[in-house]
């Protein structure tokens, strides 16, 4: 098995429920460590470059509004497979269509107010995170 990392953003609607250390409290009880974590408000310049990806898409304008309209918790997970294992802990991006337990499913509102957000493939992983963390910021936690 693979240890990879992978970006987990707790989004506004869930600071503001004050859900924040329940869901890093999941994450752990998961298994996957947090390699890097911060508290921060992104500008809608920020959120617009980070969701550049789905600029043509109908939910751009309205994503990017809601991810710059109050402060997320921006985390970096290490793990065996973490970015399966992370995209299996937060559940289908639908809330109504996700399995019970799942971060999505307990603690999303909707599609877009669904709580969390991760890196779908290594390869966005890579993009994703230094896009919020330099590599000063991400640290291996020793295991006790």
């Amino acid at each position: 098995m693979a240890v990879q990392r992978t970006l987990a953003i707790v989004k506004p609607d869930a600071v503001s429920r004050n859900l924040t250390g329940e869901i890093l409290r999941r994450i752990e009880a998961a298994g996957l460590r947090i390699c890097a974590l911060k508290l921060m408000h992104l500008t809608r310049s920020q959120a617009e470059k980070f969701y550049e990806v789905h600029r043509e898409r109908p939910f751009f304008h309205s994503l990017c509004a809601y991810m710059s309209s109050g402060p997320i918790a921006v985390a970096v997970l290490e793990g065996e497979q973490a970015i399966g294992h992370w995209r299996d802990l937060m559940g289908a991006t639908d809330p109504l269509k996700a399995a019970p337990g799942t971060i999505r499913k307990d603690l999303g509102v909707d599609v877009e107010r669904n709580a969390v957000h991760g890196s779908d493939s290594p390869e966005t992983a890579a993009i994703e995170i230094p896009f919020f963390f330099g590599r000063v910021e991400l640290h291996s936690p020793v295991a006790q």
